[in-house]
């Protein structure tokens, strides 16, 4: 567990309640061999005030710091001469080097089923698992096209059953529409040819919304995740950390959901879980959190910095204004930052995900999709609704979908494969 504490100032030599060996940030930075970054004595507090660049700032003390502190604090991190008078007065931040955690993490699989995942490799036995997870909207649709004739029944009922699964009607007019003009070219007139080119259809239909994650895009790559509480985004980050260090990356996580009673705890579970450095600070801001993390990342050499952000409703305009404030302070600590902002969604709030995508797309130009929670939804249909553009939503990359509380039931997504569990062989 990695957390910010700061030492009172009557006893320098004083450690946290926890006995834990403290190491100075400075001493750390010192290690990486970066030169350019900055001291923590003359940042320390800065980077806690670097809210906003157009207005003073509340520090939770009694205390507004004004724009000149933010700019000091960006002058200084750009390496540029300040005058010593401008430097706040704050103590050093000190970063604590956590004992091993024995207790397991939260929202973890279970101890066999942990096992039993770390010895398999994915592959065939995801895609067995995500037919499982989509089971009852494949057997809502792929289960029409047992022993009946090619018909106008049979569209009907197609119809009916994409509009229950949450296609929503714009994607489902456009199935159809796609399906009819090949059954009538092609001339089939098997149920189970029908089925197969519905298949490929909506493969084709969801094709847009497959994409690659960047991983190498930029070192560090600053991620920024959001998305409404319950809807598995922590745990998703904690599955996101292990999958990006299976690939040789190094990770950081930033404790940026101050306000979830918790929630600081749950991801530096997760952190030790994974073995994963968590910037924390307790009960402050998390913009500020978000600041110091990414500056942390660049001078640990991490190669990504996902920063965790308050669950919120899209109706809750106060805090999506809390939410476009962090994604501004990322982008003084680094100015192309972030490099992708994702939203977690929940597979099985259906029609709802398409508001939710809307309002946080408009507040913080999202770059991707998590869709969690797909097993034993009947709303897989869902995805069909956001490649389709329904309600004015702007098809949104899906990166990963899980079916699952196991560290690998979280798999990038392939259009194919999922149609594939959607309408069943």
């Amino acid at each position: 567990m990695f957390s910010f504490f700061k030492r009172k100032k009557s006893d320098p030599d004083q450690k946290p309640d926890n006995d834990v060996d403290i190491q100075p940030a400075e001493e750390i930075a010192g290690e990486t061999g970066v030169p350019q970054e900055p001291a923590p004595e003359a940042l320390a507090e800065a980077f806690g005030q670097a809210l906003d660049g157009d207005a003073a700032v509340d520090t939770g003390a009694g205390e507004d710091v004004p724009d000149e502190a933010v700019d000091t604090a960006i002058a200084v991190a750009a390496g540029e001469p300040v005058a010593e008078s401008a430097l706040p007065e704050a103590d050093a931040p000190v970063i604590e080097e956590p004992q091993p955690v024995v207790a397991p993490a939260v929202n973890a699989a279970p101890q066999q089923e942990t096992a039993g995942h770390t010895q398999e490799k994915p592959g065939g036995s995801w895609l067995a698992r995500l037919r499982k997870g989509l089971a009852r909207t494949g057997q809502s649709i792929g289960g029409l096209f047992v022993g009946v004739k090619v018909d106008e029944s049979l569209f009907e009922e197609l119809e009916t059953a994409l509009l229950m699964a949450d296609a929503g009607v714009e994607a489902t007019e456009s199935l159809l529409a796609a399906l009819r003009a090949r059954v009538k070219k092609d001339r089939l007139e098997d149920a189970s040819q029908v089925r197969e080119a519905l298949r490929d259809i909506l493969a084709q239909h969801l094709a847009p919304l497959e994409k690659p994650f960047p991983l190498d895009a930029a070192k560090p790559l600053i991620v920024m995740i959001a998305g409404v509480n319950g809807a598995g985004k922590t745990t998703s980050i904690g599955k996101l950390a292990h999958a990006f260090q299976a690939q040789g990356a190094s990770v950081l996580l930033a404790a940026g959901d101050t306000f979830r009673a918790a929630a600081r705890e749950q991801l530096i579970e997760w952190g030790a879980r994974n073995d994963v450095t968590v910037i924390a600070q307790e009960g402050a801001d998390p913009a500020a959190v978000a600041f110091d993390a990414v500056n942390a990342g660049r001078a640990r050499g991490a190669h990504v910095v996902m920063v965790d952000t308050a669950g919120r409703l899209p109706t809750q305009l106060h805090l999506m204004e809390e939410l476009k404030k962090i994604r501004r302070v990322i982008g003084k600590a680094q100015g192309d930052a972030p490099h992708e902002v994702l939203l977690v969604i929940d597979g099985n709030t259906g029609q709802n995900v398409l508001s939710q995508i809307r309002a946080f797309d408009a507040a913080i130009q999202l770059t991707g999709l998590v869709v969690t929670k797909l097993d034993g939804t009947a709303k897989g249909g869902t995805l069909a609704a956001v490649a389709a553009g329904s309600q004015g939503v702007r098809p949104v990359p899906v990166y990963w979908i899980g079916v699952g509380e196991g560290m690998h039931d979280l798999q990038p997504f392939v259009a194919r494969e999922f149609a594939q569990a959607l309408i069943g062989d």
